[in-house]
């Protein structure tokens, strides 16, 4: 049973880690305490190369990784400068393993629960179709919560691809995204969307609920602890009353 939960930093986002933790320490029975960027903190010499060898190199090839100097070079300077960081995705397990190995031997156990917020991409591999999906959580110990994941993982509505198609036809090369959010009446969230904070509150409970009860994701689409695969099932499951299920409201409220 977890009886502390550690959130860490994105500061490079729009994230309110406090937020978040106070909304959780009023809905768990643990002690939730922030601390600066995990990335900061427990970074060393090896991690830029681990990092280097958890990237996706092709959206259909399993296999990950390249650990050339330039590349391993980028990884030290998107540590120490994260704004400088973006654009490539990261084996999520992988940077799991890499980040759970730097916590300190003392709190690794499951009692204390640590849930680094992150300015990467995540995903995973999916066996099913033969290529990787990003995530915008991995659960366990620690559990990762990707902010750009929020905006990036689930689909956006798909009007938002027909005025890309549309685009793309009229034009020859892709819309500019504000353009695309103007045009596209739909729900979705978008990069430094001031409802980022809200909407990854459930993602950080879902982290906290794996722990305790062994279960992953509600099957409920209106749950803060469901897995929507869409962008307007985040908002409805994430942004919109009521909060949870009533089997989950009786837990968490």
């Amino acid at each position: 049973m977890s009886e502390t939960v550690t959130l860490y930093r994105a500061p490079t986002t729009v994230t309110d880690a406090e937020e978040i933790a106070m909304w959780l320490d009023e809905r768990i029975d643990a002690d939730v305490e922030v601390r600066e960027r995990f990335l900061s903190r427990f970074a060393d010499d090896d991690l830029p190369e681990e990092l280097a060898a958890a990237r996706v190199l092709d959206p259909y090839d399993r296999e990950t990784g390249n650990t050339m100097l330039g590349i391993v070079r980028y990884e030290e300077r998107a540590l120490e400068n994260p704004e400088r960081a973006g654009g490539i995705i990261y084996d999520g397990l992988a940077v799991q393993k890499a980040l759970g190995r730097r916590i300190p031997a003392d709190e690794r156990g499951l009692d204390h629960l640590h849930v680094p917020l992150l300015d990467r991409v995540i995903g995973t591999w999916g066996d099913h179709d033969g290529r990787w999906h990003k995530r915008v959580n991995v659960l366990g110990q620690p559990a990762l919560a990707s902010v750009p994941g929020l905006y990036e993982a689930p689909a956006k509505p798909e009007q938002y691809y027909k005025e890309q198609q549309k685009h793309a036809l009229l034009s020859g090369g892709a819309p500019p995204r504000e353009v695309l959010e103007n045009q596209v009446d739909g729900q979705f969230l978008v990069e430094n969307d001031p409802r980022t904070t809200d909407a990854l509150k459930g993602y950080v409970l879902q982290a906290y609920h794996y722990l305790e009860t062994g279960e992953d994701f509600c099957e409920d689409a209106t749950c803060r602890l469901s897995n929507p695969h869409r962008q307007p099932g985040v908002v409805e499951a994430h942004l919109i009353d009521p909060e949870f299920c009533p089997e989950h409201a009786e837990r968490y409220r």
